[in-house]
């Protein structure tokens, strides 16, 4: 039972990584809302830091205008929530893979194909929308659109939650046969 020690503990360090991956988008997401309600207060010298206000740090060390800044963290804010969502499930997946003390169940199989098809949908239709939202919102204030997003970086994770809940279902399946015979 060496492997299945092995299991557990891998799923327990996937429950808190997913927990954290899951709260650190939240703060993202929170953080990108509270820049986006500060934004138009920026440029009014609202907000300092030693003298110095934040609309000078941003415009005068990057060169960026503030108004490209509202496409950039609104797309930001619906990819932090592209993160949080399959990271919950993934948490509640690992959990659930704890408490019944293996992976070889048909609902914890159910469970991961889930998983995977969220994994690889939830992001990509969020890098979806928040390109389509950012090139608006872009559009609409004549402004530069910062947001840059990669392609594809939860498919290769997604195929893989797939496949190993094809092939817990199949483990399930041989127990299922030995006890029946």
């Amino acid at each position: 039972m060496k492997s299945l020690n092995t299991i557990q503990t891998l799923a327990q360090i996937g429950k808190v990584f997913s927990k954290i991956i899951r709260i650190f988008a939240l703060i993202g997401g929170i953080g990108c809302a509270v820049g986006l309600a500060s934004l138009p207060f920026a440029d009014q010298g609202v907000f300092k830091i030693g003298g110095v206000s934040i609309h000078g740090l941003i415009v005068n060390n990057t060169g960026i205008d503030l108004t490209a800044l509202y496409p950039a963290m609104t797309g930001a804010m619906i990819l932090c929530i592209g993160q949080a969502v399959p990271a919950k499930f993934a948490e509640s997946y690992f959990k659930n893979e704890l408490k019944a003390g293996t992976p070889f169940t048909f609902d914890g199989a159910k469970e991961l194909l889930r998983l995977g098809i969220l994994t690889i949908c939830v992001p990509l239709g969020c890098q979806i929308a928040a390109e389509i939202v950012s090139g608006i919102i872009a559009g609409f204030l004549n402004c530069d659109n910062l947001l840059k997003i990669s392609n594809g970086d939860s498919v290769a994770p997604g195929v893989m939650f797939i496949v190993m809940s094809v092939l817990c279902r199949y483990g399930v399946e041989i127990q299922t046969e030995r006890k029946d015979s």
